[in-house]
């Protein structure tokens, strides 16, 4: 299954170099041009001899991670997050440094704690990497500063229709673009799998300044917080109701119309779709949408229960359902595209 290949790899801001190779070697005998440009990103072209928009899919290759800042006097390895990851759940947890070299993430046991620390949420200058070195000699001969700790979880399915596994934002994107690369389109296609999305959309904002793109479509994973200790108008996406289609968030405000229009081609479908509620986050639809003179940008979103943690939570019907809407409005964007040129010329 690509989606489990892809989840297991390790490849975080700035180190997306084996999702990119292994990408590259799925995608390759069903695209004209490849290449690799100076931030890292993969840009494939299919049918870029035709004429007719050019459309950008863009979904990024990294995850969240840490990163190795400091190697103490007795062996242990401080580190800070590479994106947004939340420090009370690392306690404890297993890690992976240069593909082979497993820690653990320990902290000052409870036993130990004061009452007002144990009142107190772990901040990450509490924690570190124990990796069974006994000094700072012994540790620095197998890491050196500025390596990272990826979290070790294996993709399998659980439950009735989920899959379990570690950075779905936005492996479950890049598996979908790849898929679509498979098909053919009535008009020059860019795939532009992305880097450093989780440290501020970088690689998203070169790739689109060189592509310069008429419409572009972002892939992603989302927030499901439908969970019972929260009230439903906070769940932002819901497993199992769909693709997830955003209407605003931190930095994009989207196009009503095309909004509309998503909706429109999943009721005819029958493509099950929800909306995103709550506006908080980003995507690499921040970046794309302001390049240059502009770019019309939509989102489509995998629902993820856990993001950004050990052990993430999406379902396959969801994940499909995103998949077949993307390939559907891809075949009808050449006709919602002539009408809104026409619009255009009439409000002239």
């Amino acid at each position: 299954m690509l989606l489990k290949s892809l989840s297991e790899l390790n490849g975080t801001s700035g180190a997306e170099g084996l999702v990119r190779d292994f990408l590259r070697q799925q995608i390759e005998p069903f695209v004209e041009t490849i290449k690799v440009d100076k931030m890292g990103n993969l840009i494939a072209t299919k049918h870029g001899q035709l004429s007719g928009p050019k459309v950008m899919l863009a979904a990024h290759m990294d995850e969240v991670a840490l990163m190795i800042i400091e190697i103490t006097s007795d062996g242990f390895l401080k580190f800070r997050p590479v994106g947004g990851i939340d420090a009370r759940i690392l306690v404890s947890k297993p890690v992976k440094l240069n593909e082979s070299l497993v820690g653990v993430i320990g902290a000052k046991a409870i036993h130990l704690q004061k009452r007002s620390e144990r009142q107190k949420a772990l901040t990450y200058e509490q924690l570190y990497i124990d990796i069974g070195a006994k000094s700072k000699e012994e540790a620095s001969s197998k890491v050196k500063l500025g390596d990272y700790a990826y979290f070790m979880t294996t993709c399998e399915p659980f439950g009735e229709g989920l899959y379990k596994g570690k950075a779905f934002d936005d492996r479950a994107g890049c598996a979908i673009l790849a898929e679509l690369l498979k098909k053919d389109y009535d008009f020059p296609l860019v795939a532009a799998f992305t880097v450093q999305e989780e440290v501020g959309l970088r690689g998203a904002k070169v790739a689109a300044y060189h592509i310069a793109p008429d419409f572009a479509i972002v892939i992603e994973g989302t927030v499901a917080a439908d969970l019972s200790d929260r009230e439903e108008e906070g769940w932002v996406t819901e497993l199992g109701k769909g693709p997830a289609c955003s209407l605003m968030d931190r930095t994009t405000l989207y196009n009503p119309k095309l909004i509309q229009w998503i909706a429109d081609v999943a009721r005819q479908k029958g493509i099950p779709l929800q909306f995103r509620r709550g506006s908080s986050g980003g995507n690499d639809a921040g970046s794309i949408h302001v390049s240059k003179a502009g770019i019309p940008t939509i989102v489509l979103s995998v629902p993820c229960r856990y993001i950004h943690s050990f052990v993430s939570v999406i379902s396959e019907k969801d994940y499909i359902a995103c998949l077949n809407l993307v390939d559907e409005l891809l075949k009808d964007l050449p006709r919602m595209l002539r009408l809104s040129s026409i619009d255009k010329e009439e409000n002239v």
